[in-house]
């Protein structure tokens, strides 16, 4: 039993491209399977600045360091899984024309204006417009701000949120990450078990985890309701939509640090409350996350197995991982030997 709980929160991973990435502590291991069959390795250091600033490492703070942290890991993992699968990014005839015409300085101009246009889309459809119907449906001018408005403002951002993922879902390539995503969470729940991680034995274990990704978003969108509910009651906000706009940006450090504290109790507790409190983000995981087919479950077995050497020297001799270098395995990973 202390074997488990030792385990308990020690790793987190991500579904990629066609791989898996695991992260343990300050290294992570990301599997891919390439399309010969064999399984590519890469490991690489991911150290956090609490190590060096130990005032981020208190409870509230971290979780917006962590978040800060989990975006730039994942697109650094993303843009690996990519190389060493092969794709990329074809450059489209708009970006050829204004290469031609103006130069390269110019086009990286534009795509950095396209980002920031890109976010300022996220920021108004997650933040502004959910407020903005509420507010012009229950808010009258110089009355403070109903309980039911806040209820139907957060309504409206998990459907936003909610519709987004389903309608994603359908594509193929995102299936296929989705099912990546049930063989990380198997084989972790595997590894907190203590049991030998086998294909056999990671299958029997459900897929979802209470430390998702998603279920933290969920969270979030839940603990928004009631900080919103708290900040529209003072008298200042009254009826005011740029105001309670501004309040949103700024209290959403503390809505994130606040969720990953109850994501990271719940990972470590299960008990009748925490499975309550879970539920809608376990809900949610039934569309982030499909049955995997043994492939995957190996795919996920190699990266979690690499990402502890200590633990697992074996799977380093299989995979001659490298830092900041792609290895192949020579032969596909079976599980144990």
């Amino acid at each position: 039993m202390s074997d488990k709980n030792c385990r308990l929160g020690t790793v987190g991973g991500q579904a990629v491209i066609e791989g898996v990435m695991m992260k343990n502590k300050d290294e992570f291991a990301l599997a891919v399977r390439m399309p010969e069959g064999n399984i590519r390795v890469t490991k690489d250091e991911c150290k956090s600045v609490k190590e060096k600033f130990k005032f981020l490492g208190w409870p509230i703070i971290r979780g917006v360091v962590n978040m800060i942290e989990s975006l730039i890991l994942s697109m650094k993992t993303l843009t690996i899984s990519a190389d060493a699968f092969g794709i990329e990014e074809e450059e489209t005839k708009f970006e050829t024309w204004l290469k031609e015409k103006f130069g390269k300085s110019l086009l990286d101009f534009v795509m950095v204006i396209a980002m920031i246009l890109g976010v300022a889309l996220g920021v108004g459809l997650f933040f502004f417009l959910p407020l903005f119907i509420s507010s012009s449906l229950f808010d009258k001018s110089g009355e403070e701000t109903k309980w039911y408005a806040t209820l139907v403002e957060g309504g409206i951002k998990i459907a936003i949120f909610v519709g987004y993922i389903w309608l994603v879902s359908f594509m193929k390539d995102i299936k296929r990450v989705f099912e990546y995503h049930g063989a990380e969470h198997k084989t972790i729940f595997c590894y907190e078990a203590g049991e030998d991680l086998t294909p056999e034995n990671v299958k029997k274990y459900k897929r979802f985890h209470p430390r998702c990704g998603t279920s933290f978003i969920f969270v979030i969108l839940l603990l928004s309701i009631f900080v919103s509910s708290i900040v529209y009651s003072f008298p200042i906000m009254k009826s005011n939509i740029i105001l309670k706009f501004v309040s949103k940006i700024f209290t959403l450090p503390l809505t994130v640090g606040i969720g990953y504290e109850f994501i990271r109790f719940a990972g470590k507790h299960d008990n009748f409350i925490t499975r309550i409190l879970s539920a809608p983000g376990l809900w949610m995981q039934r569309i982030t996350t499909r049955e995997p087919d043994e492939t995957q479950i190996e795919v996920a077995i190699a990266s979690l197995k690499c990402a502890l050497p200590e633990e697992f020297p074996e799977a380093v001799e299989l995979y001659n991982p490298e830092k900041h270098q792609k290895t192949e395995a020579k032969e596909n990973y079976k599980g144990e030997k």
